[in-house]
This record gives C-alpha cells, sequence and structure tokens, in this order.
C-alpha cells in the first residue's frame, strides 16, 4: 500500500471509530435513562445498580474500544472490539472480543486462514487512532508480529494491561477452553499466565451470563501490591462482577499481622491440622471433674459424670457442629437431671401415686427453665464457641495443645492469643465449619414480628367472612419486607460474606497455597469450577504444592485439565539466560520458557562497599519503572520488595540487592524475571555460583554506570 493509499485508509477507520464511540455514547445515555424510568423505589434500587454496573462496563470500554478488523474472502468486514455494539435492529457494528465470530482475529494463520483474506490490527491511544498494520491471510505468510512486540516493549507503569489486542494462539486456546471444572495453567515467568486467567474470566462471564452474574467470580492473588498491579484488567473487559483478594481476605474481620517460623507455616498449612481442630474442640466437650451442684427450691441435685455422660455421648452421636449440637447436649441433660431431681424428692415425701410425680416433672422442669440453672454446667461442659476463642485457648494452653496435638505444642504454642497470622485464616474458617452457626436468634424474633402483624391484619368483611393476611402473604416474606434491602452492588456483598459461594474462582501464584487453603477456597465455589494458575519451580512457601494432581485430588480427585504455556513474552533472552542458571538448581529437570525477544542489554552485576549510594544511583540512572528487589531486613536507604512481594509484578528495570542473602534458589528466580528491559545486581560479598556470568561493571562514567 502507498504512503497515499495508507493515510487514506488510516482516515477512513478514525471516521469509523468515531462511529462506534457515538454509539458507545448512546448506550451510556440509555443505560442512564433506565433508572428514572422506574415506578417502585425497590425497582429504583435495582434499576441504579443496574446503571452504575453497565456504565462502569461502558467506560471500561471507552479506552481502545476497536482494535481490529478482520477481510473475510467474501467481502464482509468485521470489527473486532472490547464489548459488543449494536445497531437498532441487533446488527453487529463491533464485535466482542469473546464472541465466536471474533475468534480468527487470534487463531488465523496463513497455513488456516479460517476463511479470512486480512487481519488489521489498530494502535491506539485513549480514543485516537495512531496507525494499523495489515496481515495478509492468504497463503503461508510470515507474521511479523509488529503489534505483539510494541505490546511488550512499551513501558511499564505499575499496573497490568489487558492483551486483548495481541492474544496469541496458545493462549486463546485456554481463554476459550470449554472445560465447565478445575483448570491448571501453569508456565513460567512472563509466560502471561495471569492475563490468560483474567481473559478467560472474562469470557466465561461473557458465555456463561446467567450463571455468574448471580454469584460473581473470586480472584485471588499473593498479597495486595499484586491485586492493585491486576485490578484494571477485568473492567477494561467491561467487567465487575469480581471480588479481588488475598487468602488472608476470605475471613471478614481478620487483618493477620503477626509472623511465623516456616515449621509453624507448614504445620499449620497441612490438612493434618483439621484433626488437631477436632480434637481441640472434643476437649471441650468434658464431663465435669467435680459434681456441681444445681440448688431448687426443695433439693439440690448435683450434677456429675453419671448425669452427663449419657447426654454428652448422645450429642456427639448427631454429627452436628459443636455449637449446633450444644442445644441438643442441654436439652438431654435436662432430661436426666429432671429425671434425678424428681427422685430425689420423691424419697424425701412424694407418694407414689403417678399424677404427682407428673405434676413434679412440670414444676421442677418450669423451674430449670424459667431460672436457667443448668446454664452454667452447659457453659463448663459443653461452651458456645467462637473460631477465635478456640484457637485463642488452644495456641496459648500447652495443657490443650498436649490434648489436641502433643508432638506439635512447641511448634504451635505462642504467648500472645491475638498474634494472628496469614496461616491462621484458614484455621478460622475451619474452626467455623466445625464450630458451626450461633443462635439464630435475629430470625426468630423478625418472624415472631411479623406473625403478630398478620394476626392485626386479620379481620372480618362485611359479609362477616374473614380475610386472612396468610391468603397472600406468608410470615417469611413479611419478615424479609420488614428488613433493610441490600442494594448494595454484587462485589461488595460478596466481599463482606464468608459465606458466600462464587460462579468461579481464579487463584493466581497457586503453588503457595497450601492444603488447608485449597480446603477454604473450595468451600467458596461449591461447583469446583477453578482457574489455577502458578509455577510450581517458584514455589516459596514450605506448605506449598509440590504436584498438582497431589493437592487437587482429595477435592476433584482426576478430574482436571492441565495447560501449560511456554513462550516467555516479558522476560528478555538476555535475562532469562542468566535466571535459567538460577532455574537449574531450583529444578535440574525443569526447562525455562522460550522468549520471544532480546533486547541487547547484557544484565550486569558491581560488587560495591557502600550499599545504598550504589543502588540509588544505578535508580536515577534508568528510565521508566524500576524495582529494587532486596532479602528482608537489608536497607538500601530506598523504597524495596522482598522477592516475595514481587510475585506476579513487571518493572521496566529490576536492581537485585544481595543475591546471596537471598533466601533460596527459587526466590532469586523470582527476583531475577520481573524485568522486561534490563536487569542489574548489586552485592557486598560474592555472588551466587549461578550468578556468576553476570557482566561485571566497574566504569565510573556518568550516565553508562549501570544500563
Amino acid at each position: 500500500m502507498s504512503n497515499q493509499g495508507y493515510e487514506q485508509e488510516l482516515g477512513s477507520e478514525r471516521a469509523h471509530l468515531s462511529f462506534l464511540y457515538a454509539h458507545l455514547e448512546a448506550a451510556r445515555e440509555a443505560a442512564a435513562r433506565r433508572a428514572t424510568d422506574a415506578v417502585s423505589l425497590w425497582e429504583r434500587d435495582v434499576a441504579v445498580r443496574f446503571t452504575e454496573q453497565e456504565v462502569r462496563r461502558l467506560k471500561g470500554a471507552d479506552d481502545g474500544l476497536c482494535f481490529g478488523r478482520l477481510d473475510e474472502r467474501t467481502g464482509e468486514r468485521r470489527y473486532i472490539g472490547r464489548i459488543g455494539l449494536f445497531e437498532d435492529d441487533y446488527e453487529p457494528l463491533l464485535l466482542d472480543w469473546r464472541a465466536p465470530a471474533a475468534r480468527p482475529f487470534y487463531c488465523a494463520t496463513g497455513a488456516n486462514p479460517e476463511g479470512m483474506r486480512r487481519r488489521r490490527q489498530f494502535h491506539t491511544i485513549g480514543r485516537r487512532l495512531v496507525e494499523f498494520t495489515d496481515e495478509l491471510l492468504e497463503g503461508e505468510t510470515d507474521v511479523d508480529g509488529t503489534a505483539l512486540h510494541a505490546a511488550l516493549d512499551a513501558p511499564r507503569d505499575g499496573v497490568m494491561r489487558d492483551i486483548v489486542a495481541t492474544i496469541q494462539a496458545e493462549q486463546d486456546e485456554i481463554i476459550r477452553l470449554e472445560h465447565p471444572g478445575v483448570v491448571v495453567i501453569e508456565g513460567g515467568p512472563g509466560t502471561g499466565k495471569t492475563a490468560v486467567a483474567l481473559h478467560r474470566v472474562a469470557y466465561l462471564l461473557y458465555t456463561k451470563r446467567n450463571l455468574l452474574a448471580r454469584s460473581g467470580v473470586l480472584v485471588i492473588g499473593p498479597n495486595p501490591r499484586f491485586l492493585g498491579y491486576i485490578d484494571r484488567v477485568l473492567p477494561s473487559l467491561g467487567e465487575t462482577d469480581v471480588v479481588f483478594a488475598t487468602p488472608a481476605d476470605l475471613f471478614p474481620g481478620l487483618r493477620p499481622t503477626a509472623e511465623e517460623t516456616p515449621e509453624a507455616r507448614e504445620i499449620k498449612g497441612s490438612s493434618a491440622m483439621v484433626h488437631v481442630l477436632r480434637e481441640a474442640i472434643a476437649d471441650r466437650q468434658r464431663l465435669p471433674e467435680r459434681p456441681i451442684m444445681v440448688e431448687l427450691d426443695d433439693v439440690t441435685v448435683p450434677v456429675d459424670a453419671e448425669l452427663v455422660r449419657p447426654a454428652l455421648r448422645r450429642a456427639r452421636a448427631t454429627g452436628l457442629p459443636h455449637n449446633e449440637a450444644r442445644s441438643h447436649f442441654w436439652s438431654w441433660l435436662e432430661e436426666a437431671f429432671v429425671e434425678r431431681a424428681v427422685d430425689m424428692i420423691g424419697e424425701n415425701w412424694l407418694l407414689p401415686d403417678e399424677w404427682l410425680r407428673n405434676d413434679l416433672v412440670q414444676d421442677v422442669t418450669a423451674e430449670l427453665v424459667a431460672g436457667r440453672l443448668l446454664e452454667r454446667a452447659v457453659d463448663q461442659m459443653w461452651p458456645q464457641l467462637s473460631p477465635y476463642q478456640l484457637l485463642r485457648d488452644l495456641f496459648t494452653s500447652p495443657e490443650r495443645l498436649d490434648v489436641a496435638a502433643p508432638f506439635l505444642r512447641d511448634a504451635l504454642y505462642r504467648a500472645d492469643g491475638e498474634a494472628w497470622t496469614i496461616s491462621d485464616v484458614a484455621l478460622l474458617d475451619e474452626a467455623t465449619e466445625l464450630l458451626g452457626q450461633h443462635t439464630t436468634r435475629d430470625l426468630v424474633d423478625e418472624r415472631e414480628f411479623a406473625e403478630g402483624v398478620l394476626e392485626i391484619l386479620n379481620m372480618e368483611d362485611d359479609d362477616g367472612e374473614t380475610l386472612r393476611a396468610e391468603d397472600v402473604l406468608t410470615a417469611s416474606e413479611l419478615a424479609e419486607r420488614h428488613g433493610e434491602r441490600d442494594t448494595r452492588a454484587l462485589a461488595e456483598r460478596a466481599a463482606s460474606d464468608r459465606d458466600w459461594t462464587y460462579g468461579h474462582v481464579v487463584v493466581d501464584e497457586a503453588q503457595e497455597l497450601s492444603e488447608m487453603d485449597w480446603r477454604m477456597l473450595m468451600r467458596r465455589c461449591p461447583r469446583r469450577s477453578f482457574t489455577i494458575v502458578g509455577d510450581l519451580a517458584q514455589r516459596e512457601s514450605p506448605a506449598g504444592a509440590r504436584d498438582w494432581g497431589d493437592m487437587l485430588a482429595p477435592h476433584v480427585h482426576d478430574r482436571w485439565e492441565y495447560r501449560a504455556l511456554t513462550t516467555n513474552y516479558r522476560t528478555p533472552a538476555e535475562i532469562m539466560a542468566v535466571a535459567a542458571e538460577v532455574l537449574a538448581e531450583v529444578d535440574p529437570a525443569a526447562r525455562p520458557p522460550r522468549s520471544v525477544r532480546a533486547k541487547g542489554i547484557r544484565p550486569w552485576a558491581r560488587q560495591v562497599s557502600d550499599l545504598g549510594a550504589a543502588v540509588a544511583r544505578a535508580v536515577r540512572e534508568t528510565s521508566g519503572s524500576v524495582a529494587v528487589i532486596a532479602p528482608a531486613g537489608v536497607d538500601v536507604g530506598l523504597p524495596t520488595m522482598t522477592p516475595r512481594e514481587s510475585k506476579g509484578l513487571e518493572f521496566d528495570s529490576v536492581i537485585v540487592v544481595e543475591p546471596a542473602q537471598i533466601g533460596s534458589a527459587s526466590d532469586l528466580y523470582v527476583a531475577l524475571t520481573r524485568a522486561t528491559q534490563r536487569l542489574g545486581v548489586v552485592h557486598t560479598g560474592p555472588l551466587p555460583a549461578t550468578l556468576r556470568g553476570l557482566e561485571p561493571r566497574h566504569d565510573m562514567v556518568p550516565g553508562r554506570w549501570a544500563w
């Protein structure tokens, strides 16, 4: 195409994009009108919430609304974008990238053009079309990857961009995978596994809208920094019914702040802790060590082990959670107590007449219930427990630990009962399941109120016939209407509700999750619909996964799909060559992902005496985003992050500090693979053997010291 022809085509495409944006604005205005047209207050609340969600979806699509065009061999054109736009007669103006008709945009090749003649890719900034590139799909045409390489070389600004315009065929196959259950996506650094998982969520929300719109999607990341890095991707694709959380966020109200030893972390992450918690609860269901004396008007009755044992055995046999079985224990203990009390009274003065005994049983029962005389005894033998109380009492008591976990006492004991750690979150969640809920008095009170209202509403009409409110409204329905209607957005409601169950869950850096973490997550998704993303070679946690099959078997057996990503889109070949030496130490059998590009910039290392000054200079003399990754406790006078905190992130440049002090080879591998352009290493002592191939830097020329 000549320059003049290109400019004419560019102008034509710009005009078409303006036309599409006009339709986007019209869609926003139509969404806003839905709220004003609502009649009732409840309809208005629902309409406003829907409008807010729809406006967010349309706003997310504003930047780079349309990113390409497909030309069919028949002469028809398909414009591909973030969302779908339609004419009034539902003729498509813009195809949603997730629609089946848009798939050739990502998968068509010269060898398999799928009925397409040309693929045109747009490069836009905001609403402005800057340029386009064409790829002919007739014959064995080579793909130059112009759009992909431009995206890879673009500066990083601290947030993940969507890859919707540059999805590659191997990624698209996973995104559109129709497997309804668990899908494991494994890939080394820079393979785009996180982006693929998020785009898969967007695809599932598009294809299974009716199912997922009611329950939402949960995205689990390793830390808040990572969640902040990825949280714009789904809104940019028009999806907002998503909750972003770390495992520590899954027990609302708890904010873990304490650290623990690797040994404690490994023990608490093991599924053996389920047995420990059960034993800790059983220890709270106990016989009295000495009789508890309960005074009635006529006699004092001892509550001893002989009286309690049958009630304890029967309550345990119900199989109910601890708190829910408490009322059964209380009821059976009450029966035994009344029988003993009546026998004791009868020995003193009761006549053998049966009617006197029946009256006495009623009197003793009434006295017992009115005064709640057994409550103190029940509290000692079968106390109502909260998850916090159970774990606090367990971890701060060597005696209780000796009963529940005699061989783990030293590792689990702590003096501060409020020193909650991240590993405690899954234990609190498990304890909630084992303990069950407290009494639901609020619901009972609401229903009693509703029944009273219905009784007042019952009245006779002029013909003497009773008009009953129950004919048109039940007490439960009225109780629900009496309660305050929750009009919050789905994501907000789900995030605050521990019992919320999601339609789909994404787990990133999944190799770090423990067996107890997985039990907690499986409760959040009874459908077992998961996209699991990870890299076993990057595992840092001693409680994390060593094999996907072993980790998933207790929950889904072998009913899961595995997909691997092998192409590195982030890390230049020069940096990956260095990281590969470290990977060989982590796992000699592991193969590093293949980098799609080289930058011609060799990674370097410099040994210094003044660590802070050297790092500060390296930061000053680079451009773009830069991260300083250092071991915990190493101070360089600048903001740093540990390898664990850098998981999943990427930066234009990375400076790794004191690599010999980084705890493990897997952590060092993570640190080395965060850079998209440049890598430098600053150290005071000898380098690890795996890094001795780095180019040493000694020059002191300003502006050329590092990069």
